[in-house]
């Protein structure tokens, strides 16, 4: 049986995707971890170094769980091409700690045959706390046609689609903050919108592409 693909005209605003449910962090994990990164901050994996430093214990680097908001998003995807993929740390996450991943789809456009998918991301913790959030843009076929189209050297099927966004209700540009405070007086169920001060992260461009700006300039 093939695998399920994902396309463009058969997803819609607001879809959700399938939750992603982790195994409680343990050390193990963030001692193979740390192996497997090459990130040997000891206050990961060092229990006596942590607490010397004022924490209870070690806790998780923010790149494994944004490992895990990658894997569901990668998952969810399958047939499209992530074309960006951006993170916000929130808040720590600790040996123990269940993580769950989620994702909804804000946005869709389309133009010239390339047809692009916002997918809003965010996890939580066993509390239901929010751990980190994020979000990805998706580049999909428009149909199984015109995925058959391309792959045999034939033009794409061309299908205008206006932007349609989550955030189309918020006429005026004011950033995140208009995003909260629009899902603050809003019924509807929106992704966790707390605003600590937080880290972020972006996965790193591709060598062909860094190569291509060198080549530019």
């Amino acid at each position: 049986m093939p695998a399920r693909k994902l396309y463009f005209e058969g997803l819609r605003v607001g879809d959700e995707l399938p939750a992603l449910a982790k195994a409680p962090i343990d050390r193990v994990q963030l001692s193979r971890y740390a192996g497997a990164s090459g990130d040997f901050n000891p206050v990961h994996v060092d229990e006596v170094y942590a607490k010397s430093v004022g924490m209870p214990s070690v806790y998780a680097p923010g790149m494994l769980v944004m490992g895990m908001l990658g894997q569901l998003v990668s998952d969810w995807a399958r047939g499209g091409q992530l074309r960006r993929y951006h993170v916000r740390f929130i808040k720590m996450v600790w040996p123990g700690d269940t993580i769950v991943c989620k994702g909804r789809v804000s946005d869709r456009h389309g133009e010239g045959g390339r047809y692009f998918v916002e997918v809003e991301l965010w996890a939580e913790n066993q509390r239901g706390e929010l751990v980190m959030k994020g979000n990805s843009t998706i580049q999909l076929f428009y149909s199984l046609e015109d995925e058959n189209r391309q792959r045999s050297g034939q033009s794409p099927i061309v299908v205008d689609v206006p932007r349609e966004s989550l955030l189309n209700a918020a006429a005026a540009p004011g950033g995140e903050e208009d995003d909260e405070r629009s899902a603050a007086t809003s019924g509807s169920k929106k992704a966790p919108t707390q605003k600590p001060a937080a880290k972020t992260a972006t996965a790193p461009a591709s060598p062909a592409s860094v190569a291509a700006k060198k080549a530019k300039k």
